[in-house]
């Protein structure tokens, strides 16, 4: 983290410097920078305005060094406003237009999440557009548009006719009105793509003042952790027996998790319907719950009739691991048998007596097998104030049995559960509020989880109790030995915020009561965040959240019943993933999400996590765990080899279509600690239809595509400690997938690639160093790990005895390379001389123990 503000430098002297050079100018209706027209016909009602002007940086609580930044760069930016004849709750106004201009862009999909676009005009941008970057070679320059909040309004971009690009501001509220805007727009240039990123949303963070940076913020201790979420392994029937069974079968498979997330299902909810003190039975399905509300904080019955010491012992509990998938299995039958007796009626049917006994019978079948859940853990009552009972003793058994288990989460809504807190069940004053959908939602995808939301209705907790609100369901979480949190189903504060002062507002008060909550409880880090890839969230609610998803759901198969979709969704996900890291890693650590390490798919997904920089967790379902995949991004004690920072598209992909343009790769950058990293994905298959609105295959796409990979595709200025290596004359590349070495220099040709369709290539990119007069030596690292480079924990060139060396730390066991031109003297592994095979094709390997007292790392020393 930077150095807190220094109150002896006083912003108002520090400021006051000579004028630096204007790069924008909106005149003759034509928005220019650098004396190039970007934008034509621009309204004479819109307005650009220099940062410097607005920007009232004394009342920022940024880091001074962060101040400064902002400010060196200040010439380069400012904002775009307009102004209407009336105030209206909601406005539409155009920018301007631009024609035969490629650009890049983020764009809501549905209300939770985002992704990639691309195009030539305005008319090319899709609705809910939080930014779009459009590339000016004129003056081999980025320039990018972000739609921010000013006042009471958020905004975002959306398509004109005739190449306009517009901007619709709204409050979320009728209440709350507006004409004029003078700052609803942010505009900034950069010669470098990456730079553009991190000088706009850092321009934007000292502007505003409501969020922090990521390099402000600590980080959760998941981040560099092995983990599993229960999500997909149980759905809604998640328990206690059924998480203690899959955490045993990670541990018996040599993969102890670090942290686990108990996801949806844990919680006490219930529907309006029901008894306000009863747990809703038998859910199954993602979707049953959505229109449920939270009726107490604490654990549901599954959890709290949990008697400690279940599972320990000699007459511990059993589990059938079949349970679970078995009851999914029936509760899928069951939706297939309803669906059908719906379309019935829909075609006209008035007679549909035939499915009602179908539908019966299938339900009985799962009720009987949740009856017979009903077993030792109950022990009639559930004693849930009882240390030995419920969620706490759940916890520590956990921690008792698998001593590495570090973290323990839970999953919670924004507002509580799917529907918000159900009123007149807690101390809080909650209201159910009906859900309005604003007209830039309602041309994005269709979502169940929306029409459930909007069928019942939030139960709201008043604003002005937002902070006991997340406290109350906070604290007891903690005193049960729950150490963070997963909240998701953010994005729908939009929804109710009609008679709460608008969606700006309700945001703010929302975000800082959960913002105190994570501070108090869970060490201000204890969090991830879901369904919330919106700009509200971003620039209102991250002052304390520093992780969160940047892809949507893992999906398995399509839901909409493509059969393909189980390969293309897969695509489709990491191109979420890569694209909008580029503006949420401003703010967050982005998180890729889990996935089933048995999917047909799964080798693809893991290569991805292996260089993605954030944490790995998988959603196994119980007994399908392929052990030797978790085991090449896995170490024996749950740590991961990460890299150092978090992974990006490289900047030939920035201005394409890897999804189904028949020609594109997905190239993604990172670097260890001493190297670069690049990984090559094929991803074309599917993508959005903006006719359809919505995620489809594209069955000819998915096909082999060749690319390039070079070294100066890595961005080794954006990390000061990788500058270095950048410069290096000449470099070895290991070629993970076909085992593979090659030399590169910056001069190079580029290393020509073909990639299957679903598959990948991870390329290492390691200096070559000259030692003594001949020797020339390189370290991969461990070649059974996918990022052979993220094991090197150090490495220093020095004298040894008569001659030159290599000392490396190696972390994990297995097999490690090297490139050395001539054969080592000697070879030491923790001070014993070893054996080493050496082969003429420079080729040096090494086979390293698990070094379980030394938290897995091996000395390693070569003598030439």
């Amino acid at each position: 983290m930077v150095p807190p503000n220094n109150p002896s430098n006083s912003t108002s002297n520090l400021f006051r410097s000579t004028s630096l050079e204007k790069y924008f100018d909106l005149s003759n209706g034509n928005l220019s920078v650098k004396g190039f027209p970007l934008l034509y016909d621009t309204p004479s009602n819109v307005t650009f305005t220099p940062f410097s002007v607005i920007c009232k940086y004394s009342e920022s609580d940024a880091p001074f060094p962060l101040l400064q930044r902002v400010y060196a760069l200040s010439h380069r930016g400012g904002f775009l406003g307009f102004s209407k004849d009336e105030p209206s709750d909601s406005m539409m106004n155009s920018f301007g237009r631009f024609i035969d201009r490629n650009f890049l862009s983020v764009f809501r999909f549905k209300t939770w999440w985002s992704t990639q676009w691309v195009g030539t005009s305005g008319s090319d941008l899709q609705m809910e557009t939080q930014w779009v970057v459009l590339d000016v070679p004129e003056i081999k320059s980025y320039v990018i548009i972000i739609p921010i909040i000013e006042g009471s309004f958020r905004s975002a971009l959306c398509p004109g006719n005739d190449g306009h690009a517009m901007i619709f501001a709204e409050s979320g509220s009728t209440q709350i009105k507006s004409s004029s805007f003078n700052s609803i727009a942010y505009v900034h240039v950069s010669e470098n793509p990456f730079n553009l990123m991190k000088e706009a949303f850092s321009a934007i963070r000292v502007h505003l003042n409501t969020f922090k940076l990521l390099e402000e913020k600590n980080l959760p201790s998941i981040i560099d952790k092995f983990g599993w979420c229960t999500w997909d392994a149980f759905y809604l029937t998640v328990e206690p027996a059924g998480v203690w069974q899959g955490v045993k079968e990670f541990a018996d498979g040599g993969v102890s998790p670090r942290f686990i997330i108990i996801d949806d299902g844990w919680q006490s909810i219930n529907r309006d319907s029901d008894n306000p003190n009863e747990d809703m039975k038998n859910l199954v399905l993602g979707g049953e719950q959505m229109t449920a509300r939270l009726h107490r904080f604490e654990e549901g019955e599954k959890f709290r009739k949990y008697k400690g010491g279940s599972f320990l012992g000699p007459n511990a509990s059993s589990f059938n691991p079949q349970k679970p998938k078995m009851l999914i299995t029936k509760a899928i039958e069951i939706e297939h048998a309803t669906k059908a007796r719906d379309k019935a009626l829909q075609s006209g049917a008035t007679d549909v007596s035939m499915f009602e006994p179908k539908i019966k019978k299938l339900k009985q079948e799962p009720d009987d097998m949740f009856e017979e859940e009903e077993s030792s853990l109950s022990n009639g009552s559930c004693g849930c104030t009882a240390d030995n009972y419920g969620m706490k003793a759940f916890t520590r058994d956990l921690r008792t049995k698998f001593k590495g288990l570090d973290d323990i989460w839970v999953w919670h809504a924004l507002c509580g559960a799917w529907g918000g807190v159900r009123p007149g069940t807690t101390h809080l004053n909650c209201k159910v509020a009906p859900c309005n959908v604003s007209s830039g939602l309602r041309e994005t995808m269709q979502d169940l989880a929306v029409d459930k939301i909007v069928e019942a209705g939030i139960g709201l907790v008043h604003p002005s109790q937002a902070d006991d609100f997340y406290d109350s369901m906070h604290s007891p979480l903690v005193k049960s030995g729950i150490t963070g949190v997963k909240v998701d189903v953010i994005h729908t504060l939009e929804y109710v915020s009609e008679e709460y002062g608008g969606r700006v507002e309700l945001a703010k008060a929302y975000y800082n009561g959960l913002s105190k909550s994570l501070s108090k409880n869970f060490k201000g880090t204890g969090i991830i965040s879901s369904m919330q890839q919106c700009n509200d969230f971003f620039f209102l609610g991250t002052k304390q959240i520093a992780m969160g998803r940047v892809g949507d759901d893992f999906w398995f198969q399509d839901p909409n019943g493509d059969p393909n979709g189980v390969f293309w969704l897969q695509g489709v996900h990491m191109i979420h993933c890569a694209y909008n890291s580029l503006w949420m890693g401003q703010i967050i650590q982005p998180d890729w999400d889990m996935f089933q390490s048995d999917h047909i798919c799964a080798k693809y997904h893991a290569g991805s996590r292996a260089i993605c920089g954030g944490p790995v967790y998988l959603s196994d379902s119980l007994g399908c765990h392929d052990f030797d995949l978790i085991k090449k991004l896995v170490y024996p004690d749950g740590t991961i080899p990460k890299c150092q920072r978090y992974a990006l598209p490289t900047r030939d992909c920035l201005f394409v279509n890897p999804l189904f343009d028949n020609k594109s790769i997905l190239k993604l950058w990172n670097f260890n600690k001493y190297g670069g990293v690049i990984g090559a994905f094929n991803c074309q298959g599917g993508g959005w239809d903006g006719k359809e609105k919505r995620i489809m295959g594209c069955r000819q796409c998915y096909k082999p595509v060749s690319g390039a990979v070079h070294v100066t595709d890595i961005e080794w200025d954006q990390c000061m400690e990788a500058a270095e290596i950048g410069e290096a004359e000449e470099y070895v590349v290991y070629l993970d997938e076909a085992e593979k070495l090659l030399f590169l220099t910056p001069k190079s040709d580029p290393i020509q690639v073909t990639i299957q369709p679903s598959s990948f290539e991870i390329f290492s990119f390691v200096p070559l160093k000259k030692l003594g007069r001949v020797a020339k030596f390189a370290p991969i690292g461990l070649t059974n790990m996918f990022n052979s480079g993220g094991t090197i924990q150090e490495l220093d060139y020095n004298e040894v005895g008569a001659g030159p060396a290599a000392r490396i730390k190696v972390k994990g066991g297995g097999n490690f390379l090297a490139y050395s031109n001539v054969p080592p003297k000697v070879c030491y592994i923790n001070d014993t001389e070893v054996a080493s095979e050496w082969s003429a094709d420079g080729k040096l390997t090494l086979k390293l123990p698990w070094n379980e007292e030394a938290a897995g790392i091996s000395d390693v020393v070569f003598v030439f």
